[in-house]
């Protein structure tokens, strides 16, 4: 198993690697010894990163999380831990445990000698003792592949040649040369889309290694439906990280290579969900279990979410484990045999084309605006009108009216429900902990009713009201009965944004739905004036 992952990474690191090379060579033949340093100092920069990072992390999750590091764990963990890493030859990563109920776990560092393993409160409260040894190994299975420091070398070359796109774009700007302004342009553009081609190889390699490190859990443990059912209480999808992408879609800048903590589930989704609806034996029930898998396995969402990712998709996971419970001549955790009963493709379409028209509007409003300049107000009004049409229509469908009480794990069972397309709900559950456990910064919640357990998102509309909340008020709510009137969604994990809520006898809103519907108001308002005085000739434009 462990060579053939090996090979695996190693031909994908050399093609990432030649990638990088391709557009390395040409700019340094083109532009000289200047370029080549700014490169050689881009790529110093994250070796410096990689290097300090496991502090830097340390620091982040002792301040933030309030992570314990030697914090005391149950006995039979340690026990495990410790075969574990005496079979493997690997120092006992430093462990650290976060107060809170909401389940997490996941590693970092750079390689055998510096590993970390933090889990959560929520994890050893949630699992039984298999399958907390399941999720610990699926991490320990992390640090015995050297995932973190092989992660590291492929997400170098994206952040390397997105440097490249921006150095070469800053040369193009300061360039007094149409020739030497043309071939940077070119070499900025190969550079992006070389860019996202890596990051796609990237985040396929990751999910790859994601699978292995669930055999090798399996293969240590010799229980399969252990991890198989600890991937199902938890959740489809939990995090500790932000998306390596801002809310525009554009990458963030000055990442840290090899901070990247490598968890149980994707680092993209910050919310968490746990069926937890048990038969009389005690288990999941495998009736549940199905029903919540069937948006993984037939909306077409999830695939597109799914090759964005850094984490195969929970359905995907269960069922390879399965596959190695028939290897090993044990029963399958679970087999997938409901029938689809319609195609979702259709819903799929409309909800693209909802989701991106505001946008594409906005673009070609602002691209004619500028190619016809003579007309620019009256197309930049028109513009605006047909763009918060667009978007008030999209808004309406992300917020359904018709409130209906339901429980975790009915909403788990919808298929019809994404991003675009809310199902209006109201729940009551207890709060078990922060929507990114343990961190203060996290105003989102995790409540648990009697079915399972699902993520709040609290979002008042000014940023600094939901971090005053996140440091001053969340906490209080803890382990308390919450009344939550909103919306389900998937995206691709389930999680209900909150329009109001009910705790401690008071009823409190959140106020961004309705600051929302003003503001389109006053945009439509405001295209509707621009379009009316620009036909009347009271704004002209005057070129020249």
């Amino acid at each position: 198993m462990g060579s053939k992952l090996f090979g695996i990474s190693m031909i994908t690191i050399t093609c990432l690697y030649g990638l990088l090379a391709a557009i390395i060579i040409p700019i340094v033949i083109l532009a000289g010894g200047s370029a080549l340093i700014a490169i050689l100092v881009a790529i110093a920069i994250l070796i410096l990163q990689f290097l300090i990072s496991p502090w830097i992390t340390d620091l982040t999750m002792k301040w933030f999380y309030k992570a314990k590091f030697g914090a005391e764990i149950p006995e039979y963990l340690k026990n495990f831990i410790d075969e574990e890493c005496k079979k493997h030859n690997v120092i006992n990563p430093r462990i650290a445990v976060i107060d809170d109920g909401a389940p997490n776990a996941f590693t970092y560092g750079r390689t055998k000698k510096s590993a970390r393993i933090v889990i959560t409160r929520g994890i050893l409260e949630l699992l039984n003792e298999e399958e907390v040894k399941a999720v610990v190994g699926h991490e320990i299975g992390h640090i015995v592949h050297l995932d973190m420091l092989f992660m590291t070398f492929a997400q170098v070359v994206p952040l390397v040649l997105y440097a490249i796109y921006e150095i070469c774009m800053r040369a193009d700007s300061n360039s007094s040369s149409n020739d030497s302004g043309n071939y940077t342009v070119v070499a900025a553009v190969v550079a992006y889309i070389l860019y996202v081609i890596s990051q796609y190889i990237v985040l396929w390699l990751s999910r790859t290694r994601e699978y292995y490190a669930d055999a090798f859990a399996v293969e240590e443990t010799g229980n399969p439906n252990a991890l198989a059912e600890a991937l199902v209480k938890i959740g489809f999808g939990l995090s500790t990280t932000q998306s390596k992408e801002d809310k525009k879609g554009k990458p963030v800048k000055n990442r840290v290579a090899g901070q990247n903590a490598l968890g149980i589930f994707d680092g993209k989704a910050s919310k968490s969900m746990a069926v937890s609806s048990f038969d009389e034996s005690g288990h999941v029930s495998k009736e549940k279990i199905k029903h919540a898998m069937k948006w993984e396995m037939w909306n077409p969402w999830a695939k597109w979410f799914e090759i964005h990712s850094t984490h195969p998709l929970i359905s995907k996971r269960i069922n390879a484990i399965s596959k190695l419970a028939e290897k090993n001549n044990e029963e399958p955790y679970i087999v997938f045999d409901l029938e689809k009963p319609e195609s979702y493709v259709d819903d799929f379409l409309v909800e693209v084309v909802i989701n991106f028209m505001p946008i594409i509007s906005f673009i070609t409003a602002a691209v004619l605006g500028f190619v016809f300049k003579e007309h620019m107000f009256k197309i930049f009004g028109i513009g605006l009108i047909i763009t918060t049409l667009l978007s008030y229509i999209k808004f309406t469908r992300r917020h359904k009216k018709g409130y209906k009480e339901t429980t975790v794990s009915d909403l788990l069972s919808e298929v019809k429900v994404s991003n675009v397309t809310a199902i209006p709900c109201q729940l009551e559950g207890t709060v078990i902990g922060k929507g990114n456990p343990g961190c203060i910064f996290s105003e989102d919640f995790v409540i648990k009713d009697e079915t399972g357990i699902i993520f709040l998102d609290y979002n008042q509309p000014l940023f600094i009201i939901n971090k005053v909340f996140a440091l001053f008020k969340s906490e209080q709510y803890f382990d308390k009965v919450i009344k939550v009137k909103g919306w389900y969604r998937r995206a691709p994990v389930p999680y209900v944004e909150i329009y109001e809520y009910e705790i401690d006898g008071k009823t409190k809103k959140i106020f961004t739905y309705g600051l929302s519907k003003v503001l389109y108001a006053l945009f439509a308002v405001g295209g509707v004036a621009l379009t009316a005085l620009s036909f009347a000739g009271m704004i002209t434009l005057h070129i020249g």
